[in-house]
């Protein structure tokens, strides 16, 4: 698996380019200039992988573009040691970038083809979250509560599991919407089962799936 010098330039080039859309946190630049993202996809966007776009991953989904992984990391203000619930594993990528940024991952992941690719392509890459293959609406309660979590696909409302599997003061990032578009939210969890919900902002996702028979 290749990373040549052209790769880091293209990264490097990236990076700069998110600082220039607004993402402001320097750990964070740092992490997408590091991360081979083009190790993350299919052989045909190799090409194409430090532009910012969402590419098919397949099974339906997509890796998200780097602005978007950029911008859901910054909210999350991740500190070194954060345990971190990421549901939606997908290709790996923000997984990796969630590691990088020095946390303890347990990502979660339903699409059994992804999932597998995963946990493969992660560890031969020198990363190691904690897999899970299951529904990621009802989170991992056997291993709550999490400092932190991620969402990564658009879900039509924020899963009530997950708020309770996050502690007091934590956050939670999650894009709600329909299939079109979804607001980008911050939930911040009050010390009991309040909470405080902040927009921030329109993206476009793939679905969150709900379980299936």
């Amino acid at each position: 698996m290749e990373d040549n010098f052209r790769h880091k330039g293209l990264r490097k080039k990236l990076a700069e380019q998110l600082k220039e859309r607004g993402i402001s946190d320097a750990r964070v630049l740092k992490v997408i200039e590091k991360i081979p993202r083009h190790l993350f996809l299919d052989n045909a966007f190799v090409e194409f992988a430090y532009l910012d776009k969402a590419f098919p991953i397949g099974a339906g989904q997509t890796i998200s573009q780097p602005y978007t992984v950029a911008f859901q990391t910054e909210l999350l203000d991740i500190k070194k040691g954060d345990k971190v619930l990421e549901v939606g594993t997908g290709s790996g990528y923000q997984t990796a970038v969630l590691l990088e940024m020095g946390a303890k991952v347990f990502t979660i992941e339903r699409q059994k083809l992804l999932f597998d690719r995963s946990k493969v392509l992660l560890p031969e890459l020198g990363y190691s979250p904690r897999f899970f293959y299951g529904d990621g609406y009802k989170g991992l309660p056997a291993f709550a509560p999490f400092d932190k979590i991620i969402v990564t696909a658009g879900a039509p409302f924020v899963p009530q599991d997950l708020i309770d599997q996050l502690k007091p003061h934590g956050f939670l990032v999650v894009p709600v919407g329909d299939k079109d578009v979804h607001i980008m939210k911050r939930l911040t969890k009050g010390q009991v089962s309040d909470y405080k919900l902040v927009n921030y902002g329109e993206f476009k996702f793939v679905p969150l799936l709900e379980e299936r028979e």
